[in-house]
């Protein structure tokens, strides 16, 4: 495995990337939306973890973290605890698409030795340590805008599972630490 993308300094700002196997839509229900905004808040009060900017997309979470901790460890925890909430929810829910995703899941999790029934996450976080301003600006841009260029909305702000509502200062689903 290529270790291009690991996150060596753990306490150092991140820029990451959740992705969802198979890129499956699952954020397209605001349930399993807010477990993401739950589990954030979670994190931030009892692990210390910093959120400077996020985005939950349809398949993919874009964020900016940190942490006085280890960030990997937290990372990890984060997934695994909302992988489970999720795939739990998608049970419970009166889920249309309920076949189709766990059958997503389970096909992702036969190419993983380290899970035997579902795999919500893929492995990798794309992580890219933000060491300089150009750096934090470019990937905070490229965060905020990700729903304007997908097309959900024309303005940044009017996303709201995005931190670019707490950068204009108005009304917004999670608290963002500052830079």
């Amino acid at each position: 495995m290529s270790d291009g993308y690991q996150i060596k300094n753990q306490q150092a700002l991140h820029f990451l990337t959740f992705q969802v196997v198979g890129w499956a839509d699952v954020f397209t229900r605001q349930v399993y939306r807010d477990i993401i905004i739950d589990s954030f808040n979670y994190c931030r009060k009892h692990k210390n973890l910093k959120i400077y900017a996020y985005v939950i997309m349809s398949n993919h979470i874009h964020c900016i973290l940190s942490s006085e901790n280890n960030l990997s460890d937290i990372v990890r925890d984060f997934k695994k605890h909302t992988s489970k909430q999720i795939l739990s929810e998608i049970k419970l829910q009166t889920e249309s698409r309920r076949e189709w995703l766990m059958m997503v899941f389970k096909y992702h999790a036969k190419f993983n030795e380290r899970n035997t029934n579902y795999q919500f996450w893929t492995h990798e976080n794309h992580a890219i340590e933000l060491t300089n301003n150009e750096m934090i600006d470019s990937r905070l841009n490229y965060i905020h805008q990700n729903p304007v260029r997908a097309n959900i909305v024309s303005n940044d702000f009017d996303y709201i599972y995005s931190s670019a509502r707490n950068f204009a200062d108005m009304d917004n689903l999670m608290k963002t630490d500052e830079f």
